[in-house]
């Protein structure tokens, strides 16, 4: 099948409807992360065709549950999953984060080709930054454990902000680990077209109402 139409039927199981010029997109960074995968290594993820479901359509799963205008995706690595979320979301402006170089490099190459005036890129680590303002919603995919997260992440949200965490199995012995496990205010369990494997979002609120 053509990557145009994995594409495309991923996003209708989603749930999603976004244009062809964002899809379009989302086509163009599967190049560009095969191109600089060669080279850097940003990813195990060697097939294009493969990259559309364990990157894109993974990353996208989660826009449901994602609230603006302002995103924060702590441990972007590769713009995963900021990127994808950017471009579905153009009204909504976002910030990806990363301690590594190499990859804040690439990513900031990709957001220049992709033309995506709503993403701001910043390479540090996470106990380090303090933005100007709050987020609405602090997301990671396979950065820390929840502990982690939520330490350091809390702080970053607004009033009625959440952290929201894309893990694979359900992630028992983290949630155990959580010094207060009331911050859970769900766990979602994901399904992701062209995806053999278990995802789940944990959800989190640092400020409960």
């Amino acid at each position: 099948m053509a990557m145009e139409a994995m594409l495309d039927r991923g996003l209708k199981a989603l749930d999603l409807s976004l244009s062809e010029d964002m899809q379009h997109s989302l086509l163009r960074f599967i190049g560009l992360l095969t191109k600089w995968n060669r080279v850097y290594n940003l990813t195990s993820v060697r097939k294009p065709q493969d990259m559309i479901g364990r990157h894109v359509l993974d990353s996208l799963a989660v826009l449901h549950y994602v609230h603006g205008p302002r995103v924060l995706d702590v441990g972007t690595g590769a713009g995963l999953p900021g990127i994808p979320l950017a471009v579905a979301r153009p009204d909504w402006q976002f910030v990806l984060l990363d301690s590594s170089g190499k990859k804040t490099r690439f990513v900031q190459q990709a957001v220049a080709d992709l033309g995506l005036d709503n993403v701001e890129v910043v390479h540090t680590r996470l106990e380090a930054y303090g933005p100007e303002q709050p987020f609405d919603t602090v997301v990671t995919r396979a950065f820390s454990s929840l502990g982690d997260i939520y330490r350091e992440a809390a702080r970053l949200c607004s009033p009625e902000g959440l952290i929201l965490a894309m893990k694979g199995v359900y992630p028992v012995a983290e949630m155990e680990a959580l010094a207060d496990r009331s911050v859970v205010h769900k766990v979602i369990p994901l399904h992701v077209p062209d995806l053999d494997a278990q995802r789940h979002l944990v959800i989190m609120a640092p400020h409960p109402a």
